[in-house]
């Protein structure tokens, strides 16, 4: 039997410690990689603590030094497909100078992101498990947040008469709304998935055209 500990239900589950020596720092990139080849092969709710420690070549007390439990693994795992998401808003978005240029960039951007996300699994199946998970649910608000923010820099150069307050919201809303039409667009059939994106896209650029 594994020893579990057993944060409070409404504790985000956080990593214990961040590395700062080489060798831990490669043992926590080696957690992580196991932990995304066994979500890929079987998903998050099939993973146990004690197969990451085996595959990763650890004992289990050692895993547990740099994760408690399983869902801070998928708390980091999150985290860090989301900076790999705002890298690529930001590269989409840098070169923007007018309306013309964002809806390019806005379609560009939605098309790979719903790409990922058709492609890659352990997205999907971190991405299910959101609503399940407080600490996930809290990093999905957050990575709303940031790439709203990233959004209405945008929107505050091309619209600077326009309130800056009603922008942000406008800006967060928008690129949270995505992040809940790709969890929807993957949950159904293929034709369908890819006529709702179409459908945000459309209603997005709607909205930011109309402002």
């Amino acid at each position: 039997m594994e020893p579990s500990p057993a944060p409070a239900e409404d504790t985000p589950t956080m990593p214990r410690r961040a590395p700062t020596q080489q060798r831990s720092r490669e043992r926590v990139e080696r957690i992580l990689e196991v932990a995304s080849a066994l979500i890929a092969t079987t998903g998050s709710d099939a993973m146990r603590m004690s197969e990451v420690a085996e595959n990763a070549g650890i004992s289990i007390g050692s895993l547990y030094q740099y994760f408690p439990d399983k869902g801070a693994i998928l708390r980091m795992l999150a985290e860090r497909y989301n900076a790999q998401g705002r890298e690529c808003i930001e590269a989409e978005l840098a070169d923007v100078r007018d309306m013309a240029g964002l809806r390019v960039a806005f379609d560009r951007l939605i098309d790979i992101y719903y790409g990922l996300f058709l492609a890659e699994p352990v997205i999907r199946d971190i991405w299910f498990g959101t609503q399940a998970d407080k600490g996930l649910r809290d990093v999905e608000l957050e990575s709303g947040r940031l790439n709203g923010a990233l959004l209405s820099a945008v929107l505050k150069r091309l619209r600077p008469e326009a309130e800056e307050a009603e922008l942000d919201r406008s800006a967060f809303l928008i690129m949270s709304l995505g992040e809940s039409t790709m969890r929807l667009a993957i949950s159904v059939e293929r034709e369908e998935g890819d006529a709702l994106v179409e459908n945000y896209k459309r209603m997005v650029l709607r909205e930011m055209e109309a402002g």
